[in-house]
């Protein structure tokens, strides 16, 4: 199967956030970056169906050169080649447009079924996939916790409130992965692997590569705009209620407090 799973990269969740002056980003220097959780269970996904079917696994990305990192360490996983989108254009696009790119790179691949996260741990969109599959006419299944297929359709096993629902679709597809690292179990990058890595193909592209121009994908055509960023609210701190009471007084002073402080009863 010719599969190509789409990477993004994202600060690692440990990473302490700080929004920079501009009030419409965040501090870059010294974040440390990573893959996005969601599309390294997609990474595990590919591997295990080239494992099962034999075929390539094509990681594509975008952004910066320091995404070359991220697909290094896919390739190290054992993905086979990466393209990476590295324009400059892109800068102050918007989903969409991101997803346009993407889908131009996706048709020149080629590939039986397409993977990548259903959510990026940083701005929580869950719109890349579905962009993606509407814009290349393809189907998609989303919040995938497993995932088979037989080489001509792709068929996932969704959360359901309850229990899991199971669905079936044609190939060429998109799937979006959901789940946890306790269902899919990225596999390590092992040393063999990281040293192989750096000799397996990685292409760079720029949007006229593509056929694509800053007016389709960039700034100038973005549907939404960051307007501003901003921490959350401090939590105050909690209370505990004790003042030499007993049970009973302890329960009647808690009802009182939620009452008349909180006022959630």
């Amino acid at each position: 199967m010719n599969i190509v799973v789409l990477l993004k990269q994202t600060p690692d969740t440990e990473s302490v956030i700080r929004i920079a002056p501009d009030g419409q980003s965040i501090v870059t220097q010294d974040l440390k970056w990573i893959i996005n959780p969601y599309d390294e269970f997609a990474v595990e996904a590919a591997l295990r169906l080239k494992e099962k079917h034999g075929g390539t696994v094509t990681i594509v990305s975008w952004g910066p050169q320091r995404v070359v990192e991220a697909i290094r360490t896919a390739l190290a996983m054992g993905a086979d080649k990466g393209v990476l989108l590295d324009d400059e254009a892109l800068e102050g696009s918007d989903s969409l447009g991101v997803a346009r790119a993407l889908a131009a790179v996706v048709q020149g691949l080629q590939p039986d079924i397409v993977l990548c996260g259903s959510r990026a741990v940083d701005y929580d969109l869950a719109q890349r996939g579905p962009m993606v599959a509407e814009l290349l006419g393809w189907p998609h299944v989303g919040l995938a916790v497993s995932l088979e297929s037989d080489g001509s359709s792709v068929t996932i096993e969704r959360p359901l409130e309850g229990g899991k629902v199971m669905l079936q679709a044609d190939l060429p597809a998109v799937v979006t992965m959901g789940g946890s690292h306790a269902v899919w179990n990225p596999r390590y990058a092992s040393l063999p692997g990281i040293m192989k890595a750096k000799k397996k193909p990685l292409e760079m592209k720029k949007l006229a590569d593509l056929g694509l121009s800053v007016e389709e994908c960039g700034a100038p055509a973005a549907k939404i705009r960051m307007v501003s960023l901003e921490m959350p609210p401090e939590r105050k701190p909690g209370r505990i209620i004790d003042d030499g009471l007993d049970t009973e007084g302890k329960a009647a002073a808690l009802i009182k407090a939620l009452h008349e402080e909180a006022k959630v009863i």
